[in-house]
């Protein structure tokens, strides 16, 4: 009676898996995972482009496109879309759309668009994906500023997104492509001579501008701050805890465009040499961040700033216009001097220190001053 039983349960139990098997398999059917991430897409080998996974991102890249011609943010388009979805992407992609369709240079947005459908068209030959790719040209060229810079988001939207937007390096990345293309590289040498044309006036503008916004401070120049007002150019902060000052983060993509540059003005030559004096004055030696777990708070973790003397050289997220002190501030929107005033949150929710311009300053700056610097 028990082994009838067992090998009855057991029958049970495996039709049950098979049940579940199925019904997981029809749904993966239904809904399939994509074999790659966004990320993962945008360095592939060059023959991976012209794959039916790559055209299939391809055609959600164009897909999600807005019809000013830029792309929204934060988005994997890698993802595998229903019918449904790509329905409600389309009513989207309008001047009537949300908040969150709306086209933007932040978080990389837009100029990483470009460049993966740049790569299939070269690859595939298909005319849809350069059509989408030089529409994002023109949306770049529309959106400048005459006075050289872009704003985070366009179509404008007001608030800090209306701001001249060095942050997470926005306006240099558009830069970085503007130049590629005017360089006739590949894989954008398909892009015709009156776009390459305006990209080269655009690039000069942007340059332009950067040496205009860079912070001179008792008659030295220093670095660049996160964002500029858009009308008189003067450093503005965005949300509540990033102050109008001078960024030790996004100044470092800023001297490496400039150092880009090639056969560089005695301007661009000064503005680097500043921003890489400046960097050296600001470095913070003998301190550390470390996170740990908190001793108060089961898994619960902290960061601290502690003195040790053979801790690596690092430089603070933002520098006070004023004093040159490091900076710090919580979501009340207050300036601290001190990293541990500022609530555990903010701590641990953003990158107040780093090492971003060690490699600039060891190795990038003495390479190209052995070039263009004449003492």
């Amino acid at each position: 009676m028990n082994h009838q039983l067992h090998l009855l349960l057991s029958i049970s139990f495996f039709a049950l898996v098979l049940n579940c098997a199925f019904i997981t398999k029809s749904h993966s059917q239904d809904n399939p995972e994509s074999s790659i991430s966004w990320n993962q897409s945008l360095s592939q080998p060059a023959g991976w482009y012209q794959s039916s996974d790559a055209v299939r991102i391809g055609d959600n890249v164009l897909l999600y496109q807005h019809e000013s011609g830029g792309w929204p943010k934060n988005l994997d388009m890698a993802r595998v879309l229903s019918e449904a979805e790509k329905d409600s992407i389309r009513r989207e992609q309008t001047e009537g759309g949300s908040t969150l369709s709306r086209p933007t240079i932040d978080n990389g947005a837009t100029f990483n668009q470009m460049r993966f459908l740049a790569q299939v068209y070269k690859e595939t030959g298909d005319d849809r994906y350069k059509e989408g790719f030089l529409q994002g040209v023109d949306y770049l060229l529309e959106a400048q500023y005459d006075s050289g810079g872009w704003p985070q988001y366009y179509p404008i939207r007001e608030g800090y997104y209306q701001r001249i937007t060095f942050n997470d390096n926005a306006m240099i990345n558009v830069m970085e492509l503007l130049d590629n293309i005017v360089k006739n590289k590949e894989p954008y040498a398909f892009v015709d001579e009156n776009r390459r044309a305006e990209a080269k006036m655009a690039i000069e503008k942007g340059v332009d501008i950067i040496l205009k916004t860079q912070i001179v401070r008792d008659g030295e120049l220093t670095a660049w701050c996160a964002q500029y007002d858009e009308n008189d150019f003067s450093p503005k902060g965005a949300r509540s805890y990033e102050h109008a000052s001078i960024s030790g983060s996004e100044s470092v993509a800023v001297v490496r465009y400039l150092m880009s540059i090639e056969n560089p003005s005695p301007e661009v030559i000064n503005a680097v040499k500043g921003a890489i004096k400046w960097y050296q004055e600001a470095a913070i030696h003998g301190k550390r961040l470390i996170q740990r777990e908190n001793p108060d708070v089961d898994r619960v973790y902290e960061r601290l700033v502690v003195e040790d003397p053979e801790a690596p050289t690092m430089w603070a997220r933002f520098y006070e216009i004023e004093t040159l002190r490091p900076i710090f501030s919580g979501r009340d929107g207050i300036v601290r001097y001190n990293f541990s005033e500022i609530e555990h949150e903010r701590q641990m929710g953003y990158s107040w220190y780093g090492s971003w311009p060690r490699s600039l300053l060891e190795e990038e700056y003495p390479s190209w001053s052995d070039k263009w610097v004449v003492d």
